[in-house]
């Protein structure tokens, strides 16, 4: 949604203010500039990709209307850490073995949606608690092993917003292709009519506008926002990664959970009562007994 409002927001700044100066919008209407400017752009952007990174760009621009994980999101995975945990505490960490090796059909993954649907957290987690369950590895052992995994992540999770950030960063140059181009075919005519030259001067100049405002208002913003959303995907993984290793190191359920919860950001971070309610909720104890 943002992206959109955004959008509209610079556009209409834009045309608002060129229409107070006085332009004319029709002067504004050069698709030649646009194939120009957009082929090459494109064109650029193949060469320079990798078919698996082309695909992963195509495939990111539906995260540009998802929001990043929110306080429930939070919640729901403190929630299954705390179940997840409790199970442990009560029958022994190698229950969770059987929930690791298909989450899909856990009785405890399956109660909580969001998290069951984010398959990067749920690989974590389970990769991580198999760890555990092998033995032989220590809490410090074992967070240089999830660091090096949220490393990987985060680095391979930046790739399309890079690339996209790199085409961005040609734009105004592809700009000034088209303008160059404008002025060698100004020059071929001359010796037309004042008119006629100031019409090409005038679609040429509309190139370099172009060129710089696609990418100063929408493909470098577009590139950043996908930067913010890797962010705020790492600060969930690392919210995984406390609990876990609270858990290898012996500490009670409630107390792993609180270890997770103080490493979510402030603004998106429940409360101490939210997340006891939560859970603690009679319905989840009960499933969770039961699975």
């Amino acid at each position: 949604m943002l992206l959109i409002v955004g959008a509209l927001v610079v556009l209409a700044a834009i045309v608002a203010g060129y229409l107070m100066e006085g332009g004319a919008l029709l002067a504004l209407n050069q698709p030649a500039e646009l194939v120009i400017i957009g082929g090459a752009a494109l064109g650029s952007m193949l060469i320079s990709t990798p078919l698996p990174l082309l695909k992963r760009v195509a495939g990111s621009f539906g995260a540009f209307f998802k929001n990043g994980p929110d306080k429930q999101d939070y919640l729901e995975m403190l929630g299954m850490m705390y179940q997840t945990f409790r199970l442990t505490q009560q029958s022994g960490v190698m229950a969770l073995e059987a929930h690791c090796d298909d989450p899909q059909s856990s009785a405890i993954f399956s109660r909580f949606p969001k998290f069951l649907a984010n398959h990067h957290a749920v690989d974590f987690f389970t990769d991580s608690v198999r760890v555990i369950i092998m033995g032989g590895v220590g809490p410090f052992d074992l967070e240089a092993m999830m660091d090096l995994d949220l490393e990987v992540h985060h680095h391979e999770a930046l790739k399309p917003a890079q690339a996209i950030a790199k085409v961005g960063d040609a734009l105004p140059g592809m700009g000034i292709v088209a303008a160059v181009l404008g002025v060698v075919i100004t020059m071929g005519a001359i010796d037309g009519p004042p008119s006629e030259i100031g019409h090409k001067v005038g679609a040429a100049l509309v190139g370099t506008f172009l060129g710089i405002l696609m990418c100063y208002g929408f493909v470098g913003p577009m590139a950043t926002s996908l930067e913010h959303k890797v962010d705020f995907e790492g600060q969930y993984l690392a919210t995984i990664k406390c609990g876990i290793l609270a858990l290898s190191k012996g500490l009670a359920p409630a107390i792993a959970v609180e270890f997770a919860r103080r490493s979510i950001p402030a603004e998106l971070r429940p409360t101490f009562a939210e997340t006891e309610a939560y859970c603690r909720a009679p319905q989840a104890d009960s499933q969770a007994e039961a699975a």
